[in-house]
């Protein structure tokens, strides 16, 4: 190991990845279109899925106010165009389209 570099933690790195993403013009209120899949809806009303393109996949999810005023059952297998910004979930180390 060299005495040189800092050394950080998974959750500074994490923070540090949802800070450069937050920061990102280009990341901010995007349209995104994909394919609905893994579908759930969570008991406190938010939606989870993905999105998925034939090369590629990126998780979604929807707050429940949203979720309730969503004017379609959302279902696997559909095409659909999405609103919103790119966040990283520090927790998990993952990031996804809210």
């Amino acid at each position: 190991m060299n005495n040189d570099r800092p050394v950080f933690t998974v959750s500074d790195i994490n923070q540090y990845i949802k800070a450069v993403l937050s920061n990102d013009e280009n990341l901010k209120f995007i349209y995104v279109k994909g394919e609905i899949s893994n579908f759930k809806m969570a008991s406190n009303g938010h939606f989870y899925f993905s999105l998925k393109d034939d090369k590629s996949l990126i998780g979604a999810m929807m707050f429940s106010n949203y979720a309730s005023k969503c004017n379609f059952k959302p279902e696997n297998g559909q095409e659909v165009v999405v609103f919103g910004s790119i966040d990283a979930y520090v927790g998990r180390g993952t990031y996804q389209i809210i």
